[in-house]
């Protein structure tokens, strides 16, 4: 049973939303963030990338940072940018690209759920990344920024959003990126309780994007709760901040690789190489995009190329030997280009599918890469299924788009 729960959300006045919300902490490095929030004030960058407002050469995880990120976030609230809900409520959070939308559930998720594995997740965690999001969260005791889950489609829950969404929005704002953001609040108790109730009959969530954000916030609450002589379980850090959206209204995107040479190949030895596993074919200098499972795109040397997997070289059913990124890895990355660790080699790179193809040239025909490969993007349901079978996913495997913007709400771990 899946637990979720309303809480007090803290968000910008209205007038204020636009010059708040900013794009999530881990897409940009600190060099763009400090250009993105340059003579914006109220940018939430101050506040999840506080570094920018630190010198260049400051550590960025020493604790100067993350209390500069405290103190930017109090200075928002005590002059009234920031303000707080004075009732527990739930939120709609619905994000429009390119004409297609996805409404969120805004609730507080259980700690205990994700130690539980009722929440579960499909990627490992890196110790430096979880535990710089965990002081983060320690420091400031709330989760400023939500994660990103996916849930079963639920008909009623789909009814009580629809109805809600008939009322005007709290806020309604095109971002930069051409991407609508609008926030609903739900106040009233029965349409609360419905979707709580919804909820809690559902054996599972999932941890769609931000694996590290839900790890640090789970344990900091379990480390707060062993902490407490007198805890009750009813404590606010019992619980994080998570937008959760129905599986049936999302879409995954590719997530690419360039590669910085062949491994001491030459271009014939390579091609030859690929042969044994793979259905090469050219397709001259037009965007080759997979359009099926087992099928990749190469660029190479100018020219793009057709990969067809051979039967044998993957298994429909296994959830990780059916994945295409699976494929991509054992029979080229690793025994052909020698690439076995794509967390720590340095020879390869990944580029979101959001970038188009056309990056993937670029990176090639700049000579900083050699060779790149597009895939076909992993469905939910892969996802899903990898997820409940306890298994995890290769590196880079997904990318959703469009992200959400961080500082719309957040979470006291105070109450």
């Amino acid at each position: 049973m899946a637990i979720i729960k309303p809480f007090k959300g803290i968000r910008p006045v209205k007038d204020k939303v636009e010059q708040v919300a900013s794009r999530p902490y881990d897409v940009l490095n600190s060099k763009e963030a400090r250009a993105e929030a340059d003579g914006n004030p109220y940018s939430f960058l101050h506040v999840v990338k506080p570094e920018i407002d630190l010198p260049e050469n400051v550590d960025h995880y020493s604790d100067e940072v993350y209390e500069k990120g405290k103190s930017n976030f109090e200075n928002m609230v005590r002059d009234g940018v920031l303000f707080q809900d004075e009732e527990d409520c739930l939120y709609i959070y619905e994000l429009t690209m390119n004409g297609r939308s996805q409404d969120g559930i805004v609730a507080c998720a259980s700690v205990e759920d994700y130690m539980n594995d009722v929440i579960k997740k499909h990627e490992l965690t890196r110790p430096d990344k979880e535990e710089d999001r965990k002081k983060h969260v320690r420091v400031s005791m709330m989760n400023a920024e939500p994660v990103f889950f996916a849930y079963p489609n639920v008909k009623k829950v789909d009814e009580v959003v629809d109805e809600i969404k008939k009322a005007s929005a709290e806020y309604d704002f095109i971002a930069d990126d051409g991407v609508r953001h609008r926030l609903w609040k739900i106040s009233e108790k029965d349409k609360t309780d419905v979707i709580v109730a919804e909820f809690s009959k559902l054996k599972a969530t999932y941890v769609a994007d931000g694996h590290h954000r839900t790890a640090a916030a789970a344990l900091v609450g379990n480390d707060l709760k062993k902490e407490n002589p007198n805890h009750t379980g009813k404590e606010e850090y019992n619980y994080f901040l998570a937008v959760h959206f129905p599986d049936n209204q999302l879409e995954i995107i590719d997530y690419n690789r360039v590669v910085k040479d062949l491994n001491g190949l030459t271009k014939e030895e390579f091609l030859s190489g690929l042969r044994e596993s793979f259905a090469v074919e050219r397709a001259g200098n037009r965007h080759f995009k997979p359009t099926k499972l087992h099928e990749f795109g190469m660029y190479l040397e100018g020219e793009w190329y057709s990969l067809s997997a051979k039967p044998g070289t993957y298994r429909d059913d296994d959830p990780i030997g059916v994945l295409d990124v699976t494929i991509l890895s054992e029979h080229i990355l690793k025994p052909i280009l020698g690439i076995h660790d794509l967390r720590t080699d340095k020879r390869i790179d990944f580029v979101g599918g959001i970038r188009g193809l056309g990056e993937l040239e670029k990176r090639v025909n700049s000579g900083e890469m050699k060779v790149a490969f597009a895939l076909y993007p992993v469905t939910l349901k892969q996802l899903i299924d990898i997820a409940d079978s306890g298994q995890i996913m290769p590196p880079k495997t997904t990318w959703f788009e469009p992200k959400l913007r961080s500082g719309l709400v957040v979470h006291s771990l105070k109450g």
